[in-house]
């Protein structure tokens, strides 16, 4: 099986969240700290290493902070993004002016260290469903103004992407059935409405809903707070309406895909995949990761 292809991050992509974070971390005064007590001709040669096992991402946010603050650093990375490391690992160097290196350092490491994170614990929750077919997708439950370089961090970690934002896909929930008038109603509404490539995704609670989804048609049915049991036999019924073989199921194309959520988290999510779902989506990858400790170390000062 072919290795899927890493995600890009254009540093135009990620310019105006580092450079909102440097605004509020100088502040009006700038860094008066370093400006007090490290003179202008003061130079430094820094490392960024890892203290504990992980998945980097964020590399190029760090950057843009050390750039941002003085184009002058020198930034050199000894990882990609996507890149596994240990502790003791060094990620970056950066050499130049002492002032600088010291007033962007923490920019750098937040993003650097969040998204690593992400990464990683995304990792965790891959690692749990690798035996089986099932991809763990992560939600709209992001940090405010982070949700692109988060849903990015988690495809670094081996998960995927769920919708980036309203726009971009139809999930019909519980609230929009009950006006629309049921399942069916909805899905056929959503399906006159959208365009050719917007896929419609349906939320159900019950088998009864998901029967009713299926004359419908949608792409995929979220299976909402369901457990393992009763995943099983979502996943035969979707079998047996599309006409397939145990054989064929998982690989067939065009048929619709079912999604499990609800009390998803790592201790659980092994359980879940093993229904035979296709996806898992959670919040807990971006929500609930620790940050991976990442620390810059002066070499020369």
């Amino acid at each position: 099986m072919t290795e899927p292809l890493r995600p890009v991050l254009l540093p135009l992509m990620v310019e105006d969240q580092v450079r909102a974070a440097l605004i509020e971390d100088l502040g009006r005064a700038g860094d008066i700290t370093t400006y007090a007590t490290i003179g202008p001709e003061k130079t430094a040669l820094a490392a960024l290493n890892s203290r504990e096992d992980g998945v980097i991402a964020g590399i190029e946010l760090a950057r843009a902070a050390f750039r941002l603050v003085d184009p002058s650093v020198v930034f050199q990375a000894k990882v990609a993004d996507g890149d596994r490391v240990k502790p003791g690992d060094a990620l970056i160097r950066v050499e130049g002016p002492a002032r600088s290196i010291l007033s962007a350092e923490r920019v750098a490491l937040n993003f650097l260290m969040h998204l690593s994170g992400v990464a990683t614990y995304t990792a965790r929750f891959a690692a749990e469903i690798a035996h089986t077919h099932a991809r763990v997708t992560c939600t709209r439950k992001t940090l405010p103004g982070l949700r692109a370089v988060e849903k990015y961090a988690v495809r670094l970690g081996g998960g995927s992407n769920h919708r980036f934002g309203l726009d971009d896909a139809i999930l019909i929930k519980d609230n929009h059935i009950a006006v629309a008038g049921g399942v069916a109603a909805a899905i056929e509404a959503a399906r006159a409405y959208a365009g050719h490539l917007v896929k419609v995704e349906v939320e159900v609670d019950t088998l009864g809903q998901m029967r009713e989804a299926l004359g419908a048609r949608p792409d995929a049915i979220l299976l909402d707070n369901m457990g393992p049991d009763l995943l099983r036999e979502a996943v035969e019924i979707n079998r047996l309406h599309q006409g397939l073989s145990g054989a064929e199921y998982s690989s067939a194309v065009g048929r619709v895909m079912l999604e499990a959520s609800g009390n998803v988290n790592i201790q659980t999510i092994r359980a879940i995949a093993e229904s035979g779902v296709d996806y898992i989506s959670t919040s807990k990858v971006t929500m609930a990761a620790p940050t991976l400790d990442i620390g810059l170390d002066v070499e020369i000062g």
